[in-house]
């Protein structure tokens, strides 16, 4: 397949055209009446900023009912697949776990809810599924940084994604205050492409995933980007959702309060951008990091979220 956005293949970074549209859901392949479930005025806020914040879709009794959930997952990792648990650098303290959604019958009801999942079905055009989901934890005074990155640019090289028709949701489990590593974000860096330098070494993911030191954007481009555009901090109180594209830039500093912060997490991809060969390395990474396997189209449910 040809390679549309090339990446750690050259000596130098460079700023590529995007080739993709940011909003898929008024494009002629879209499904007919595929009407926006939010106000236009937030679609085209997602299209030219790349994110968006939204608050109160969860009632306070879902929020608590996730607390609970993410609260029992982390007490009891012995219950959970060995590989899905990441810790922190030089640490035993978890600071994801993947695959939720396979691992936890909330989480899965909460990758599905319509309020999540019928967005990104409008904003991706059509039917999607989970390429990939976790549980953050940014615990209180030791949580790590997360550095500035890309997800696609990731998701390309390492998976073989092919085209930027994916997006991330992260449903804040903890209030993300401005003192806690909340998540930042550049807006309007998702318009350009940028490649990364460094050849990707054969199983990256499992350091990539505890410390990112390949994919990583080098400082001029970085600060080019945000003198531009400029930095938003994405706070808000639990249950608030962050929306963002696949190719937005983001990251964040680490955690010396003592105010810890978690999120649950999904990947929608488009079932038409399903995972090809990885662009760079020869191995793919495995389906818990990157769902090659079961690309079965989420099914929207609607209603609260209820304990059974």
């Amino acid at each position: 397949m040809h390679d549309h956005y090339p990446s750690r293949q050259q000596p130098e970074a460079r700023f590529l055209p995007r080739l993709d549209p940011v909003v898929f859901g008024d494009c002629p392949a879209a499904p007919p009446n595929n009407r926006p479930p939010i106000d236009r005025a937030l679609v085209s806020k997602f299209e030219t900023e790349g994110f968006l914040i939204l608050e109160d879709l969860f009632r306070a009794a879902e929020v608590r009912l996730l607390q609970d959930g993410a609260r029992k997952l982390l007490a009891d990792p012995g219950a959970l697949a060995p590989e899905t648990l990441v810790t922190e650098p030089g640490a035993d303290e978890i600071r994801s776990i993947f695959a939720i959604h396979r691992q936890s019958a909330l989480m899965e009801r909460l990758a599905a809810d319509s309020r999540l999942a019928g967005l990104a079905h409008y904003l991706l055009g059509g039917d999607v599924y989970i390429h990939q989901s976790r549980l953050n934890y940014k615990p209180g005074f030791r949580g790590r940084e997360f550095y500035w990155h890309s997800d696609f640019e990731t998701w390309h090289v390492e998976d073989g994604m092919p085209r930027m028709r994916a997006l991330s949701m992260s449903v804040l489990l903890a209030e993300n205050r401005a003192a806690n590593g909340p998540l930042m974000l550049i807006p309007g860096s998702h318009r350009r492409f940028l490649s990364c330098v460094g050849t990707t070494p054969e199983n990256h993911y499992r350091m990539s995933l505890r410390k990112q030191e390949y994919g990583v954007p080098d400082e001029d481009s970085l600060a080019e980007l945000a003198h531009r555009h400029g930095i938003t901090v994405a706070t808000g109180k639990p249950g608030t959702v962050v929306v963002f594209d696949c190719n937005i830039m983001h990251g964040s500093a680490g955690n010396i309060s003592p105010f810890p912060r978690s999120n649950a997490f999904f990947v929608y991809n488009s079932v038409d951008n399903r995972l090809q060969a990885p662009f760079g390395p020869e191995k793919p990474r495995p389906p818990f990091v990157a769902e090659r396997h079961d690309q079965t189209p989420v099914e929207p449910v609607t209603g609260q979220l209820t304990a059974g």
